[in-house]
């Protein structure tokens, strides 16, 4: 009987595509790939002149804060110092998904993260790619969204090639989730903490997990 390798090709397309991420992105170089969402521009958000270089692609003023995607939960401490018990709550419910949580960030974060603000926004993603690309990067990477600044992300690899050109070291071809809205952000580091921004998840969602948030 002929056996299928279709779906193992793919696996080691795959597998090869994120460990050229990962080395990319270890020498300060800037990757594409698909999320849950849209796609993403990661690099690693400890070397502040790879933070810097994703503003001069996407023509993005430095005083917005750069979102962070992690590999797994546990890894939240990578970034921000004691997450609360209602954060665990909120990660524990939602994620992997389309939840940004914004928190109090770790001093070794640089300011450009947070533009100046000390806090750092991370989720962990529903797709498997960018987990697996942060997973073998052994930390956090960023994921703002791949788009020249003001227009709509992009949902597949020809059309960040067709926007970006060869500004972008490595792209990742893959299709991205299903999701037609970005995540829904909520700030922890206000009390109450507040909604920043409507998404995927509607609140209600969320003030059944945590009640105190506010949008």
């Amino acid at each position: 009987m002929r056996r299928d390798t279709s779906r193992s090709d793919f696996t080691r397309c795959i597998d090869t595509s994120i460990t050229t991420a990962v080395e990319v992105m270890r020498s300060g170089g800037v990757v594409a790939f698909p999320t849950d969402t849209f796609y993403g521009l990661g690099v690693d958000p400890f070397n502040e002149d790879a933070v810097r270089s994703i503003f001069r692609i996407k023509g993005r003023p430095v005083d917005s804060p750069v979102p962070i995607l992690l590999g797994e939960m546990d890894d939240l401490r990578l970034v921000s110092n004691q997450p609360t018990t209602e954060v665990y709550k909120l990660a524990m419910a939602f994620w992997p998904g389309a939840l940004t949580l914004v928190l109090q960030s770790v001093d070794e974060l640089p300011d450009v993260v947070s533009a100046g603000a000390g806090t750092v926004g991370v989720r962990v993603p529903d797709h498997a790619v960018p987990r697996d690309i942060a997973r073998s990067f052994g930390g956090p990477v960023t994921g703002t969204s791949a788009n020249i600044s003001g227009q709509e992300p992009l949902k597949t690899a020809d059309e960040v090639r067709l926007a970006f050109g060869d500004t972008i070291d490595f792209i990742v071809d893959g299709n991205c989730g299903a999701h037609s809205q970005a995540s829904t952000v909520v700030d922890f580091s206000v009390d109450p903490p507040v909604v920043r921004r409507h998404g995927a998840i509607p609140l209600d969602s969320l003030q059944r997990i945590c009640t105190d948030i506010v949008g």
